[in-house]
């Protein structure tokens, strides 16, 4: 399909919660990001692919220091899935380097992600270092980049969005849990359905600007949405009922990590938003708890768990039958801050 002509966002037959999931980690990068997890030829890249239609302005520091900041449209950063780490994180311009015999430093993708959407395609086969490198830039919000004497601090804040294909290997578990929503994008049962894919498919190879045409007003509305969704998002709280509701949620299918509530939340108060409202509801948890909340146990990991709080008990267990006694309280003018964390949630 042409490159610079998306295929409608709209125009993508069935797949509600990839196109869903897609919107709300674009109205609020606070949710974390999207996994699209599925078969090759179901939609995963041509579906990122058309977010470009959709994409809200963003406001821009000035080139130069003291420049006022500009409004530009958020771009869809691409990571080749042969890149190497220099071409991630940045490093030395080799032309500049063989033709002129000097270092310069040139910022990497992480960099020019920032304030963009950062789509990397089959990330289960990403180079270790480079998932790392990724990892880093998620967490810190920027890029440190050093080549011998040679140092660059770059901001690097974007959407993450991830597609892979599970038959080809599993996502390192580091990377999986920083994506906030994850989609499983199956294949369509329905025949007609299948076919209306072909037949828009078609159309779209035969007349990109035609199919795009007759998506056009619904693509503009969805953007002027999208943009409104976002100057509406600071505004939206989640009532505290809620909020125990999802924890609620959390906790009765013995989530591990506390990401989970994040996306829960932040992907309900973009839906509340995307709905024009300034207040989560009930639906909005209903809606975003499969997208959130699904993929997120390890089998690896609940037996460690329950092997140390096995281990947990026989120590308690041991202390017990040899008649240790609690050590005395000594006297204080104050309770320290360690013996607070030992107490905390007693």
């Amino acid at each position: 399909m042409d490159e610079l002509l998306p295929y409608p966002l709209l125009a993508i037959v069935g797949q509600p919660e990839l196109k869903t999931a897609l919107i709300l980690g674009l109205i609020n990068p606070g949710v974390g990001g999207v996994l699209l997890s599925g078969p090759y030829g179901v939609g995963k890249t041509t579906a990122v692919r058309a977010l470009r239609d959709i994409m809200p302005m963003v406001e821009r520091e000035g080139e130069a220091p003291g420049a006022e900041p500009r409004r530009e449209r958020m771009r869809l950063v691409e990571l080749p899935l042969n890149a190497r780490l220099e071409d991630v994180v940045g490093g030395i311009n080799e032309r500049v380097a063989l033709e002129q015999n000097t270092l310069l430093l040139e910022p990497g993708i992480l960099a020019l992600a920032h304030g963009n959407m950062l789509y990397v395609d089959e990330v289960n086969l990403l180079d270790p270092a480079v998932v790392d490198a990724i990892l880093d830039a998620a967490a810190q919000g920027r890029t440190f980049v050093r080549r011998g004497a040679m140092t660059r601090l770059y901001p690097s804040r974007f959407v993450l969005i991830g597609s892979m294909n599970p038959e080809e290997g599993a996502l390192r578990p580091q990377i999986l849990d920083r994506f906030g929503l994850r989609v499983w994008v199956a294949p369509l049962d329905d025949p007609r359905q299948r076919l209306e894919v072909y037949r828009r498919a078609q159309a779209f190879r035969s007349d990109p600007g035609a199919l795009r045409a007759a998506y056009a007003a619904q693509t503009a509305a969805l953007a002027e949405e999208v943009e409104t969704a976002r100057a509406i998002l600071p505004h939206v709280s989640v009532p505290p009922a809620l909020e125990e509701l999802a924890l609620a949620l959390v906790q009765a299918l013995q989530v591990p990590s506390h990401r989970a509530e994040i996306a829960l939340l932040e992907g309900a108060r973009a839906r509340a938003a995307a709905d024009f409202r300034n207040l989560v509801s009930v639906e909005d948890i209903r809606r975003v708890a499969p997208l959130a909340l699904r993929q997120r146990h390890s089998a690896q990991l609940d037996e460690h768990a329950r092997r140390s709080a096995e281990e947990r008990a026989a120590v308690e267990a041991a202390l017990d039958a040899l008649a240790i006694p609690a050590a005395a309280e000594p006297p204080r003018a104050r309770r320290s801050t360690v013996r607070l964390i030992e107490h905390d949630g007693s």
